[in-house]
């Protein structure tokens, strides 16, 4: 993974490299100096050398300034070149994750996916900045071993021979904060979208008494995440004792062959100081190199989470030979069109039925008799896995997908819409149309209320539309749709949310707009599937009755049991 993140992201960077690298090195080879001044400083102390009241504290002055304009430049180009990267990961992610199967999307909670951004991205981003401060760290060792056998090779041995002994502890330790790192951001992620949970069924957490279970619940959670965060914290906290125990024992024999030797008479006070002080200058990188390894690992864990996302196929491709949708009038047909979900589930099996163009098609059946199923289809939400589904003669999968879809409109039960205006929320529909066809698909779709909000149509609606009713949130998806002018429009239980004001005004808009278009209608309204061209009605994935709404009744089959089980809907008929 360190190979593939340098290969397809940093190396995008040449610049933002070559700049981190220069400044590295000079604000590295100027702590190296250090000990060299000091030593200086120390032989002109002893030899009563009046040149030190001015030379030394002016190679002071200039090294430390040197070092500070160097150290500020790196961090700012460390930090660019990491923030790009991270924005080059989160941004191949989500392209991925759109392209993603649909269920693959809605088998996660939201914020779990939001997780990927957020919380693996700071895992990933903390883990490069510690790799590519190593490698200063490493060139601020390298100069400083190298001022240490300068001024006393014998001392420098004794310390070199003892500090990588540190290696081996230390690699065991990040083995384990990785394995502790990948269940922490996986419990984020479900704490995340435990407490999304919680906050958007608030109410109905106050009206059914769950105040307790709820709490329960999010501090079981919260104890999971909890534990996860101490496991790492204890395999952290190993790493610098382990590092202060070997660098003090370090010092130590140091410190003891040192004395040994000034007793025989050997070595100048200036070269053990100057030795000393480049001895506890590398203490710090050295330690910074030694939990380098939780860090990366901390990263590697958040890497392999957002690899995974962009490494996953996406379940709907286009094909290489795809061409545009030809020109018609809507003609639909399913031939013995199947799909099975990823985990083995049948969601439709030899479905077959043909909607002439213009005409209106009704799937009812009970529930997970795979009516949404089918919708979802038609637009390549997903693809058959088994016979074939032909728009205007052709097989939807030799369609471009921008050319399928944009001959499209899709008005589901649950409508969620954007945190942006209502006249943008529209304008999805058509995102070229000017404000005056926005204006008239809303009043055709009965969205009268703009004109009681605080700024009519350029009111924002709130994160997923709050700010309206079910109802409201509905009719202005049907808008969109109506200024989509499709060629096959798709409703979904479109007009469930509506009250029978506002439905008649809809229906009335719908009958008008389902004039020359071929529509697919999922309902259990009876007053919405009795005036389609054609019911199809669905069983376990199966069409097993097919008429009108008269026909299917005197069938006495399974509609007519369903109308019958409608009772309040009979009044009606």
């Amino acid at each position: 993974m360190l190979y593939r993140i340098w290969h397809e992201e940093v190396c995008r960077y040449p610049g933002r490299i070559a700049s981190v690298i220069i400044l590295t090195v000079l604000m590295a080879g100027l702590t190296a100096v250090y000990p060299l001044v000091i030593k200086r400083a120390v032989d002109m102390f002893t030899d009563h050398d009046p040149r030190i009241l001015y030379q030394v504290p002016l190679l002071v002055v200039l090294i430390t300034s040197a070092k500070a304009a160097a150290q500020y430049g790196q961090t700012l180009a460390v930090q660019g070149l990491v923030l790009a990267v991270i924005r080059g990961l989160q941004a191949r992610m989500f392209k991925h994750a759109l392209l993603a199967d649909i269920a693959r999307i809605e088998a996660e909670a939201p914020a779990q996916w939001a997780s990927r951004f957020t919380t693996d991205a700071v895992s990933i981003r903390e883990a490069m900045i510690r790799a590519v401060n190593a490698l200063g760290d490493v060139v601020t060792v390298v100069g400083l071993v190298a001022s240490m056998v300068y001024t006393d090779w014998e001392l420098s041995l004794i310390a070199l021979v003892l500090y990588p002994v540190a290696a081996v502890p230390i690699q065991n330790l990040g083995k384990r904060v990785r394995r502790a790192s990948g269940g922490m951001q996986e419990q984020i992620g479900n704490t995340a979208a435990l407490l999304h949970e919680s906050f958007a069924l608030a109410r109905q957490v106050r009206i059914y008494r769950m105040e307790n279970s709820e709490a329960q619940r999010v501090d079981h959670s919260l104890d999971l995440l909890h534990n996860a965060f101490w496991k790492i914290s204890r395999g952290r906290a190993r790493v610098d004792p382990v590092l202060e125990v070997l660098g003090g024992t370090a010092i130590a024999a140091v410190l003891g062959f040192a004395g040994w030797r000034a007793a025989m008479g050997g070595a100048t006070l200036g070269s053990f100081t100057a030795f000393i002080a480049a001895l506890f200058a590398a203490a710090r990188p050295l330690r910074a190199l030694g939990s380098l390894n939780a860090a990366l690992q901390e990263g590697l864990g958040g890497l392999e989470r957002v690899f995974t996302v962009i490494d996953e196929p996406p379940a709907v491709s286009q094909r290489a030979s795809a061409r545009d949708l030809p020109s018609g009038g809507g003609h639909l047909v399913f031939d013995k069109a199947g799909f099975t979900y990823p985990d083995g589930r049948i969601g439709l099996r030899d479905l077959s039925f043909d909607v002439q163009p213009g005409f209106t098609v009704a799937l009812v059946g009970p529930s997970g008799a795979g009516k949404s199923t089918a919708l979802s289809l038609i637009p390549r939400l997903h693809d058959v896995t088994s016979g074939t589904i032909r728009l205007d003669g052709v097989d939807l999968r030799d369609v471009t997908l921008n050319g399928l879809r944009d001959a499209i409109a899709y008005v589901s039960q649950d409508t969620t819409l954007f945190d942006i205006s209502l006249l943008e929320n529209i304008r999805i529909g058509r995102p070229g149309a000017s404000r005056a066809e926005v204006e008239a698909a809303a009043v055709a779709a009965a969205v009268d209320f703009a004109d009681t909000l605080p700024n009519g149509l350029d009111t924002f609606v709130g994160p997923g539309g709050q700010r309206l009713s079910g109802g409201q949130r509905q009719r202005v998806a049907l808008a969109r749709a109506l200024l989509r002018d499709p060629r096959v429009l798709l409703l979904d239980e479109a007009t469930s949310a509506l009250d029978s004001e506002s439905e008649a005004k809809v229906q009335r808009t719908l009958a008008e707009l389902r004039q020359g278009r071929t529509t697919i209608i999922v309902a259990h309204r009876l007053s919405t599937v009795q005036s389609a061209d054609m019911i199809v009605v669905m069983s376990e994935g199966q069409a097993v009755e097919a008429g009108t709404h008269a026909e299917l009744l005197r069938k006495g089959g399974l509609y007519a049991r369903l109308v019958k089980n409608q009772s309040l809907e009979l009044v009606d008929l």
